[in-house]
């Protein structure tokens, strides 16, 4: 048998290697795990919860899941929240992290719950968001990393800004629940000043 070159076996052993990936790749075997997989959202009350994408699909709406998790969004003026002028708070559909006050909600004329600004910053990550019309900032909730909405720099004082939400990626806690539901320490924002 002839002894073959250096060249020759490099080619052998990164044929092996690339024939090997593909029947594994193919084969059905998966380098990640089930969990790894699966949406981990950190609740409100502290306990943390896995959901499989199927486990979204059961808990949510169809027009929450598009909204939350494939970054939709709802129809204007043909949602839940665009024109409730209760008193009370918004909260993430998952993680039920305070997100927006209806003391700094306003008519905006879009169709969409639209907000002066969060309740807590460290509720909300924003991102830039490319799109045809140009670049926009989208808003996502911290622990459900839920797709929100977008802010825009065209809103009224104190901030000039306008943080347009989807209602689907949102629940309305009247304020005479809050206290029942845990949100006791929220009421502040409702006290007369004076």
């Amino acid at each position: 048998m002839k002894k073959m070159t250096a060249g020759a076996i490099t080619i052998l052993l990164l044929l092996s290697v690339g024939v090997l990936f593909f029947f594994n790749k193919n084969s059905g075997a998966s380098t990640t795990s089930e969990s790894e997989d699966a949406k981990r959202v950190e609740l409100y009350n502290g306990e943390v919860v896995e959901y499989s994408d199927q486990d979204l699909k059961k808990k949510l709406t169809d027009i929450q899941y598009e909204v939350t998790q494939e970054d939709g969004t709802e129809k204007a003026f043909d949602n839940d929240y665009w024109d409730n002028k209760e008193e009370g708070i918004y909260v993430d559909i998952l993680s039920g992290d305070p997100l927006f006050s209806s003391t700094d909600k306003y008519k905006s004329g879009t169709g969409w719950p639209s907000f002066t600004k969060p309740i807590l910053e460290g509720n909300i990550t924003t991102k830039d968001d490319p799109g045809i019309f140009g670049m926009r900032t989208e808003v996502r909730s911290k622990q459900g990393d839920n797709h929100l909405g977008h802010v825009f720099e065209d809103g009224p004082e104190p901030t000039g800004l306008r943080y347009c939400m989807n209602s689907a990626a949102m629940e309305f806690i009247p304020k005479q629940e809050m206290k029942k539901r845990g949100y006791r320490e929220f009421l502040y924002l409702f006290e007369e000043e004076g």
